[in-house]
């Protein structure tokens, strides 16, 4: 297997996201040369130029045009939004093409290889395109895959309110409140991303698991109310509830709201432990450089949303 070093090159699909920035910029500070791939009429011009920085405007639906974007990357490194995860296969094929030796596909989530997370409609994209990936390494053995499993996004979601809304102190309980589950924050996914880089041989053709923390909504209260001493306003609401909501979205057709039924369809994946939301026994922390947050991280990571 071809060798990775700060001189690989990267291509970047979707920087400018949630956690496609994290992404760029962990990738420069490691001194990677990076090529931005954004649509056409995207918002790349809001990227700070550096030295290590190209950006190419492509169409993500035509092979021809993404083949010759992508000669020269070794890796590719797709943070496509989740209503666009579906449509990865022309990328995969136009890395094939131009000879990327490891594609990491818009994973970042839930447990895909979960037979019932498999099945929810955020997620099937994802085991299809893990199905396209399986298909392209075998015909061509140079070009490899990971998958990278993180549950949810920590940091973003507490800000926006996904898990806990601190700021307003209230708070939706999935299940209770006291389901373990695993969340990652944005920086640590970006580390994850550098150590599958680093570590190809180890990585190669599988989905591979990481968390910041295994925490619970209940747990992140608790921390909040001892930083302040305000009391939340809660409601308990099952998964099962949420997942039934999402489909009657989708039933909806051009009139439901398909990325709030998608979000639904995360929080069921995210805090149901049937649908393997606690990574805790198969992680790949340590092979890739991520480490735990501690009680007391956590607590400092609370008390900032405040």
């Amino acid at each position: 297997m071809p060798s990775i070093s700060t001189r690989t090159h990267i291509a970047l699909a979707g920087a400018t996201g949630n956690l496609g920035g994290p992404i760029l910029r962990a990738l420069l500070d490691a001194d990677f040369s990076v090529t931005v791939l954004s649509r056409i009429g995207g918002n790349s011009a809001r990227l700070k130029p550096h030295p290590n920085l190209a950006i190419k405007e492509v169409d993500f639906d035509s092979v021809a045009l993404l083949t010759p974007a992508l000669r020269g990357a070794q890796v590719v490194v797709a943070c496509l939004a989740t209503l666009a995860i579906g449509s990865q296969n022309p990328l995969i094929d136009a890395a094939v093409a131009a000879g990327v030796v490891r594609f990491i596909p818009a994973e970042f989530g839930m447990d895909s290889l979960n037979p019932l997370a498999a099945q929810l409609p955020v997620c099937a994209p994802k085991a299809a395109t893990q199905r396209y990936l399986q298909e392209k390494s075998a015909a061509h053995p140079d070009f490899t895959y990971t998958g990278i499993a993180n549950g949810l996004f920590l940091d973003w979601c507490l800000e926006v309110g996904i898990i806990l809304n601190p700021a307003k102190h209230t708070a939706t309980l999935y299940n209770g409140g006291d389901v373990p589950f695993s969340t990652t924050l944005l920086a640590d996914i970006a580390r994850a991303v550098l150590g599958v880089i680093a570590r190809q041989s180890e990585t190669a053709n599988r989905i591979v698991y990481v968390h910041s923390a295994l925490v619970t909504q209940n747990r992140l209260i608790q921390y909040a109310r001892e930083k302040d001493g305000k009391e939340w306003d809660t409601v308990i609401k099952s998964t099962e509830e949420v997942r039934a909501e999402s489909l009657a979205e989708l039933a909806k057709g051009a009139h439901g709201d398909v990325e709030a039924a998608m979000l639904g369809f995360s929080i069921c994946a995210c805090f149901d432990p049937n649908y393997g939301c606690d990574f805790s026994d198969h992680l790949d922390n340590e092979l890739l450089g991520v480490t735990e947050l501690g009680e007391a991280e956590l607590r400092v990571l609370m008390g900032g949303f405040l």
